[in-house]
């Protein structure tokens, strides 16, 4: 009997107690994990800022620094002089190498071969449809810009993959810097066919 007696008392003290801690007007949030997710000790950049001499968070970069995800292959502008800049300026920084212009040709394949063909011949599947002109064949073809195609360095190139030219579209925000390389190292494996 007596231990029946305690069960209950015990039952009855924590009912008790969870009903008076329920029906407290006092709103505490608890014990809180990683205090500064909801109080971010971080200044905005539109704020005033004492860490710094001219008191404001927004810094100039230093001077040689590169923001990250910037390329500094577009600072050509995407004009007949910036064409001829990186035409003198730029050269393929990958290595060649089989593996690199497999790479090239998967993404050559997947993102020119529709206009410029399977070998660059200008005669891919939409210009078969005759809804578009055919660009010029990277081996037997004239630039638009002046030249023979298959003398293309690699500024040009990257330059029109990056900025388009005519009717073709600028891909700098479809392809990364670095398969616009592997692209440019296989068009020259085009130029190289008769």
């Amino acid at each position: 009997m007596n231990k029946v007696l305690i069960i209950c008392t015990a039952f009855l003290t924590v009912a008790t107690a969870s009903v008076i801690t329920s029906c407290s007007n006092n709103r505490s949030t608890g014990i809180e994990f990683a205090r500064n997710m909801y109080d971010p000790i971080a200044y905005n950049p539109d704020q005033p800022n004492k860490n710094f001499k001219d008191g404001k968070t927004a810094q100039t970069p230093p001077a040689g620094t590169v923001p990250v995800g910037f390329d500094k292959n577009e600072n050509y502008p995407n004009t007949p002089e910036g064409y001829q800049a990186a035409s003198a300026g730029l050269t393929n920084p990958l290595p060649v190498a089989v593996p690199t212009l497999e790479q090239g040709k998967t993404l050559y394949l997947n993102m020119c071969s529709h206009c410029h063909g399977n070998e660059g011949k200008g005669d891919g599947s939409i210009v078969k449809l005759g809804k578009y002109p055919a660009p010029p064949s990277y081996s037997t073809g004239n630039s638009s810009r002046g030249g023979s195609m298959k003398d293309l360095t690699d500024g040009k190139i990257y330059h029109t993959i990056t900025h388009g030219v005519n009717l073709m579209g600028p891909h700098k925000y479809q392809l990364t810097p670095q398969q616009r390389w592997k692209i440019v190292m296989y068009v020259h494996e085009l130029q190289k066919l008769q």
